[in-house]
């Protein structure tokens, strides 16, 4: 059974590591990304641009190293993309964290339109506190 082109194209981003390249052509340019309540810098961002300034830009601060880990990928067929994951995370100050994701992606035309985000919060702020 093949790939959806949906399940295709986020799979992409999560292996370019968010490189610009790929964002520019993946991420449309309407995208909502809606970080959950609790999560460091938290909240809904309007364009990639945004994102990147100000949730990336504000949140990459406070690490040496923050990724996020895809386990598994999982498409309907009206566009959504699941995937369930972990962030790696190494704080400034040397803690270390895996905390646990779940995307829900949304796809439309090729373009990746929406991404709800939900973390393990509580994790990610002990390693940031701790």
């Amino acid at each position: 059974m093949s790939e959806s082109p949906s399940l295709a194209l986020i799979r992409r981003v999560y292996e370019s590591r968010m490189a610009p390249e790929v964002t520019s052509e993946v991420m449309a340019p309407d995208l909502v990304w809606d970080i959950t309540p609790g999560f460091p810098n938290s909240g809904v961002y309007h364009g990639w641009d945004d994102v990147a300034k100000n949730f990336f830009g504000a949140t990459m601060t406070s690490y040496e190293s923050f990724g996020a880990v895809p386990e598994e990928f999982y498409a309907d067929d009206e566009g959504h993309v699941f995937v369930f994951g972990h962030y790696h995370a190494e704080t400034k100050t040397g803690n270390k964290a895996d905390v646990r994701f779940i995307h829900l992606w949304t796809v439309r035309d090729g373009k990746a339109v929406n991404m709800r985000q939900a973390a393990d919060s509580h994790v990610l702020k002990e390693a940031l506190n701790g």
